[in-house]
């Protein structure tokens, strides 16, 4: 595991999450195919009362899917703030709890969505980020382009070994 000295105090409940994960997943939707994909997380500490977060997707031929950025927040040990930034046209602003487990924590969290004039419609979204050991697991629901609530990606992603 890798994370500097500088951690900030609020940070410890996530600490673990410092590093570069990868693994692969599988999305779908009602207005789309089913895909599988391979997804690269990088958590990185610079020494402030947030990680910054870098996430990169590609289909299993190596085409380019998905990014987004944004920063992860630990609030009083138990409320979660994540903010990001889609290429998209979105910012989200998604906010929860943390529970912590003898192995990791889970985090669940709910979105509030700004959407660029010539982006796709995104009402909100839902985020669940399981920390096990080595092992992450994400999900993502969305409600969009009017459909309601419904799951859309789910991925196992295990720690780089630069991490």
């Amino acid at each position: 595991m890798m994370y500097f000295m500088s951690l900030h105090p609020s940070l410890e409940p996530v600490v673990h999450l410092v590093g570069t994960w990868r693994g692969t997943g599988q999305g779908e939707y009602p207005t789309i195919d089913s895909f599988e994909y391979t997804e690269e997380v990088t958590f990185t500490d610079v020494g402030k009362p947030f990680l910054v977060y870098t996430q990169r997707t590609w289909s299993l031929e190596g085409r380019p899917l998905h990014v987004e950025t944004g920063y992860l927040r630990v609030v009083k040990y138990e409320a979660v703030e994540f903010v990001l930034a889609q290429p998209t046209g979105q910012s989200e602003l998604a906010e929860g709890t943390i529970e912590l487990h003898e192995s990791g924590f889970t985090i669940e969290l709910r979105s509030r969505i700004m959407n660029a004039g010539s982006a796709k419609q995104v009402d909100a979204t839902e985020r669940r980020i399981h920390l096990a050991g080595d092992t992450l697991t994400t999900s993502f629901a969305m409600a969009a382009v009017g459909v309601p609530m419904t799951h859309h990606l789910a991925a196992t992603l295990t720690r780089g070994t630069d991490s």
